[in-house]
C-alpha cells in the first residue's frame, strides 16, 4: 500500500497517475478536498480509499493500516503568500515531523516535498549539499516552514533514511484547482487565449530588465519520473534538488507558450505589487549534479518541449487532466 498526501493535489495527484502507469493502484490518498476542484484531478485515477487530512494522521499512529510500503508527503499549504504562521507551522512542520517519526519507527518509504522558497534570495547559492541547509534564509514564511522540517531532518539524523525533495518552478496538468498559485505557463495560455498577449512583472533590480528575471521551470512529468526512481531505490536518500539544471528568463516562457500556440508574441510588464518586491526572487536555478551522482538516468524536457506537451495535450484539450 502507498499513502499519497496531497493526493489531489497537481504533484500528489499526479504522482498517483505515475503509480497507476507502473500498474499500482493499492494507494490511499489524503488530503483536503472541501469546496474546491481538486476532485476533478482524481477522476482519471485508480485507488483505493480517499481520507481527510485530519482524519488520516490520528488514524495513521492507531495503527490501523496494515503493509505499508511509503507514504509520499506531498501535502502542505503551497501559497507563497500564505501570513498566517500558526497555520504554516502546524500544516507544513508539525505534520509532516509526526509523518516522518511514524515511517522511521515503521521502516516505511518516507519521501517529501521541501521548496526551492528555502534558498531564498540565493545568496547563500542553491547547493543541495546537506551542509548548505544551515545557511539558507527563505524570504517567506512558506519558505522558512519547508526549511525548518529540513533542518529538524537533519538533527534526527534521517538525511539518509528519507528522501526530500526541494521543486523548483513545477509547471503541468492538474494544477486547475491553485487559483494564484497556479503556473505562470498555464496563465500565460489563458492570457493569450483570451487577450492575445501576456502580461510579466516589471523588474526592480538594475541587473535584471523586464522579463528577464530567471527561474528554474521544470515540468512536472519529469518530476514525476524522478519521484518513482526515488521510490524503487531506498537506497538513495538525502535532500535533493528538483529542477530542470538551467534558469530560463519569464520572457523566455512567454514566447514558448505563444509558439506553442502558434502566435506572434506580444508582452506587455506591469508593477509588482508592493508587498512582493522586497520578497522576490530574481534567479534561481537547481544545481542537479547530486541527482546525477546519485544514478539517476533521467533526462529532462526542455522549457519549449515541455510548455508543447502541456498546451497541445492539455491545456487545448476537452479534458485537461492526466489520463
Amino acid at each position: 500500500m502507498h499513502i499519497i498526501t496531497g493526493g489531489a493535489g497537481f504533484i500528489g495527484s499526479g504522482f498517483v497517475h505515475q503509480l497507476n502507469r507502473m500498474g499500482i493502484d493499492d494507494i490511499i490518498i489524503v488530503d483536503n478536498l472541501g469546496s474546491t476542484e481538486k476532485w476533478k484531478n482524481l477522476v482519471n485515477l485508480r485507488f483505493t480509499d480517499y481520507l481527510h487530512k485530519d482524519l488520516f494522521l490520528p488514524t495513521l499512529i492507531r495503527g490501523s493500516f496494515a503493509g505499508i510500503e511509503s507514504i509520499i508527503h506531498m501535502g502542505a499549504c503551497s501559497s507563497t503568500t500564505e501570513k498566517n504562521a500558526d497555520y504554516l507551522f502546524a500544516n507544513n512542520f508539525h505534520y509532516s515531523r509526526d509523518l516522518a517519526r511514524y515511517c522511521r519507527t515503521n521502516n516505511v518509504r518516507f519521501i517529501y516535498a521541501s521548496s526551492a522558497a528555502t534558498y531564498g534570495d540565493g545568496k547563500q547559492g542553491f547547493s543541495d549539499d546537506h551542509d548548505n541547509i544551515n545557511r539558507l534564509k527563505p524570504l517567506n514564511m512558506y519558505g522558512y516552514s519547508k526549511q525548518l522540517f529540513d533542518l529538524w531532518v537533519k538533527k534526527q539524523g534521517l538525511l539518509y533514511n528519507v528522501v526530500g525533495l526541494k521543486f523548483f518552478n513545477v509547471f503541468g496538468p492538474n494544477e486547475y484547482h491553485k487559483e494564484d498559485m497556479q503556473s505562470v505557463v498555464r496563465k500565460a495560455y489563458l492570457q493569450i487565449k483570451n487577450t492575445g498577449r501576456v502580461r510579466l512583472f516589471k523588474s526592480y533590480h538594475p541587473e535584471y530588465g523586464h522579463g528577464e528575471q530567471k527561474r528554474d521551470f521544470v515540468y512536472l512529468k519529469d518530476c514525476l519520473e524522478t519521484m518513482a526512481w526515488f521510490l524503487e531505490r531506498r537506497n538513495v536518500n538525502g535532500i535533493f534538488n528538483l529542477g530542470s539544471g538551467e534558469a530560463r528568463t519569464w520572457n523566455d516562457l512567454a514566447k514558448a507558450v505563444f509558439q506553442a500556440m502558434n502566435m506572434e508574441p506580444e508582452i506587455e510588464y506591469m508593477d509588482m505589487p508592493e508587498e512582493l518586491r522586497g520578497k522576490y526572487q530574481y534567479y534561481t536555478s537547481a544545481p542537479m549534479e547530486k541527482l546525477e551522482k546519485a544514478g539517476s538516468p533521467l533526462s529532462f524536457h526542455s522549457l519549449e518541449d515541455g510548455v508543447r506537451d502541456y498546451v497541445h495535450n492539455y491545456l487545448s484539450q476537452d479534458d485537461p487532466y492526466l489520463r
